[in-house]
């Protein structure tokens, strides 16, 4: 059975299967499982090592990556060519002695090595350990000693430098290659007198059940752990995401599917993504940088269909174009396109759900006049093509997911953690539910147990932690359910949607259950805020800490007339303070009287990552923000 996915903002029609609906289980009235099967078959044989030779071999000129040159331009890699270099580097690790299973460590940014050295690894048979290249040189170490790795690829000198003093505690490295002095080519060369038949018996085997990845969890706590991930796990996750995200991977158009690919590649969902383009022969591209400087002439370059995004980054986007509209007089206008784009996406979502009749022609009257003038200007920030976008790592909001389905772009929100690979959980086409995190992945299986915490099953599920005091592998899942930490309810048809997470729920010494996160996620959508962090855990109340945007706050300043001056004396501008309390007011709409936020004060400086308040993911290290910002939280109770 089959239908047609339709992009309504776009006119393009796609044909793929039908979103088979959940099977639903419940107790004592309420929704408390949610299963869909898969829609891929299960993988049997080989490994993610095959696919850069099964392109070759099934089109060798279909163009699978594009490489930006030092002059700027994107240059074509077709299929035949990538798997030509993934075969000489792998002939290059095994030409310098590393053995099947063991551990290579990447440490760079979105680069098109990564992906080389990626593929190249499992071809030779080797294990892959990311290191985020903002890893201090501690976490650095630890993963290094904790995961064993024989070798290490860093993109630039001064990393491999940092961890020159390091070195005599890290007994198995015995090779650091870097990028940025040309030694992948050399590599290349070291191999280039083996023959191909090396690689292929390596390659040769491997199986699903043999172990891929480890990747060390950022941790917003304590030490990182190594999530055992295998090929097989990432074959359930991205042949299921390919079938069901059929309008991104598989659906053929005037307009070639291309993904521009920005988010850390040590991050479990950026890799996901990449290894999804290359199974589907989607074509990929590597920005090194998020900041707007680099970020948009790559992406005016490059022109990608389809993003991935973490909620903040669409949050900024939103933000920005505002107030660019008002800087120019046109703030009214762009307030009433946000709300047709809205009312829009709402209407769309309540005919693909049978919910309504769909927008009305006045709507869609009102949607094209704006279109040019507004939408189009969003799209074209974007690159010019950007149909969709793939979004995950905190919920983004039903307001901001309504919007830009309004204005052209469509929104695949997920959820998953680094132990499923990727999502667990996605917006099926067609079926969207608005403000959710959709259903789960096709293969997955969601439960809620009776405190909340959503657990979850399916065969993307990790194989175990990396210990290596216990020889290896420790199983995370005994009984098929691994357990998230999230707090999440199932509705009637199987949506989930995040409240929050388990260890971060405050008690207040009324003994009210606060869940953090919506309050959080929605001040942070506000064009002056650049993050929150709620407080209340043993207290008599809940309160907020709250740190200012740049962009945002330098616009305020120049739309009312206030001199630059630091964070620090600004944070006490009662006009300021005005404007933030009505965002607190309205946050605090979301929850009752004991859950709202009565005081909050506004840090003279943001969280940052290099400062350790944030994972590179931009999740919230609370315990060192507590500890570094105690006098602010003691100022917040003070009679």
């Amino acid at each position: 059975m089959s239908t047609a996915y339709s992009s309504s903002a776009h006119g393009d029609v796609y044909g793929g299967p039908v979103p088979v609906e959940p099977e639903i289980k419940r107790l004592d009235g309420a929704v408390r499982e949610a299963s869909v099967p898969p829609l891929a078959p299960p993988w049997t044989y080989g490994s993610l090592a095959d696919l850069p030779f099964d392109n070759a071999t099934a089109a060798p000129d279909a163009v699978v990556l594009s490489r930006k040159d030092a002059d700027g331009r994107w240059n074509d890699v077709t299929a035949a060519r990538f798997a030509g270099q993934v075969q000489a580097v792998a002939k290059g690790l095994i030409a310098e002695g590393l053995m099947p299973g063991d551990r290579v460590a990447v440490m760079a940014r979105t680069i098109y090595e990564w992906t080389v050295l990626d593929f190249a690894a499992w071809a030779a048979g080797l294990v892959t350990v990311p290191i985020y290249p903002t890893s201090s040189v501690f976490q650095a170490r630890w993963i290094l000693q904790d995961s064993g790795a024989v070798a290490l690829l860093t993109e630039t000198t001064a990393q491999a430098a940092a961890l020159g003093p390091e070195r005599a505690r890290l007994p198995d490295l015995k090779h650091v290659w870097v990028v940025d002095k040309g030694h992948v080519e050399r590599l290349a060369e070291a191999g280039a007198h083996l023959s191909d038949q090396e690689v292929e018996v390596r390659r040769g085997v491997l199986g699903p059940d043999t172990l891929a990845t480890l990747i060390y969890t950022s941790g917003t706590t304590g030490r990182p752990k190594g999530c055992a991930l295998t090929h097989g796990n990432f074959f359930a996750e991205v042949d299921n995401a390919i079938e069901l995200l059929y309008p991104v991977f598989k659906a053929r158009t005037s307009e070639e599917a291309s993904v521009l690919l920005f988010l850390p590649m040590s991050h479990v969902f950026g890799r996901m993504v990449a290894i999804a383009c290359v199974r589907a022969r989607v074509r990929l591209g590597h920005a090194p940088s998020i900041k707007a400087d680099d970020l948009l002439p790559d992406l005016a370059g490059f022109r990608p269909t389809c993003l991935l995004a973490i909620p903040y980054m669409l949050e900024k986007v939103y933000n920005s174009a505002r107030a660019k509209a008002e800087a120019s007089g046109r703030a009214t206008s762009f307030d009433r396109a946000a709300a047709v784009a809205q009312r829009y996406g709402e209407a769309v979502e309540a005919r693909q759900t049978g919910t309504g009749p769909g927008p009305s022609r006045a709507l869609k009257a009102a949607r094209a006049f704006y279109d040019p003038l507004v939408y189009r200007r969003i799209r074209s920030a974007m690159g010019g093509r950007v149909r969709y976008a793939i979004c995950g790592g905190s919920p983004l909001g039903r307001r901001l997911a309504a919007f830009y389905a309004g204005a052209g772009i469509e929104i695949f929100e997920g959820y998953g953690l680094t132990e499923t690979t990727g999502a667990t959980t996605v917006t099926p086409p067609l079926k969207p539910r608005l403000g959710t995190v959709g259903w789960p992945l096709p293969g997955t299986r969601v439960r809620i147990a009776a405190d909340g915490e959503i657990l979850v099953g399916g065969d993307h599920v990790l194989r175990g932690y990396w210990d290596p005091q216990a020889g290896g592998v420790v199983p995370a899942a005994p009984d098929g359910w691994l357990a998230t930490g999230d707090i999440g309810e199932l509705d009637d048809e199987g949506y989930l949607t995040i409240t929050g997470r388990k260890k971060e729920l405050l008690i207040t010494a009324g003994g009210k259950s606060v869940a953090p996160a919506p309050l959080e996620n929605w001040l942070r959508s506000h064009p002056l805020i650049s993050q929150c962090m709620v407080l209340g855990d043993g207290r008599p109340y809940v309160t907020a800490l709250i740190t200012l945007d740049e962009a945002g706050l330098t616009h305020w300043r120049r739309m009312n007339g206030k001199h630059p001056v630091p964070p620090a004396l600004l944070a006490d501008d009662e006009e300021l303070r005005a404007v933030l309390q009505r965002a607190v007011d309205e946050a605090n709409k979301l929850v009752s009287r004991p859950e709202s936020i009565r005081r909050f004060t506004v840090l003279p400086r943001d969280f940052t990552e290099d400062e350790g308040h944030l994972t590179p993911t931009m999740k919230l290290r609370r315990e060192t923000i507590l500890r570094a910002f105690a006098t602010e939280v003691e100022g917040l109770y003070a009679r």
